[in-house]
């Protein structure tokens, strides 16, 4: 009688290539719509919405542009067949700064926020830090996986 014994190397601890790639690929899609989206509102709702959120138009209308183009480019790095640890990792970074920068705008006093206006800021602080920690998580299971 013979018996086959099978051992284990450790790779089954080690995430799949694909599933890093992905949700590394989804924050970045997802990241990307929603930084078009609020680019959009800022540059379209920059005038009316200066007084009830009381981000001056000075402020909206080029943060909703560099949006839209962090929107682009967000978008052209999902697109890559193999997504690069630089500009991922620079999406990481960015997000991170971003969120402290939102944080800080919205208790500062830097700009003259309504109630309405820090909450707003304080809502896209939280939604860029998910994105952050989703980002991270997404390139760390991506990169160890050995980007396959």
């Amino acid at each position: 009688m013979t018996t086959t014994t099978t051992t284990t190397t450790g790779t089954a601890a080690r995430p799949a290539p694909a599933a890093g790639r992905e949700l590394l690929r989804t924050v970045l899609r997802i990241d990307s719509w929603s930084t078009a989206a609020f680019g959009v509102v800022l540059l379209a709702g920059g005038k009316p919405l200066s007084a009830p959120l009381g981000i001056p138009t000075t402020w909206s209308l080029p943060l909703g542009i560099a949006m839209l183009g962090g929107a682009a480019a967000l978008a052209l790095i999902a697109g890559y067949p193999r997504i690069p640890k630089g500009p991922a990792t620079t999406v990481v970074v960015g997000n991170s700064l971003s969120f402290v920068a939102m944080l800080l705008l919205a208790v500062s006093g830097l700009l003259p926020l309504t109630g309405l206006g820090s909450v707003f800021l304080l809502i896209g602080a939280v939604v860029v830090a998910v994105y952050a920690v989703l980002g991270y998580v997404g390139l760390r299971r991506y990169a160890g996986a050995g980007q396959g």
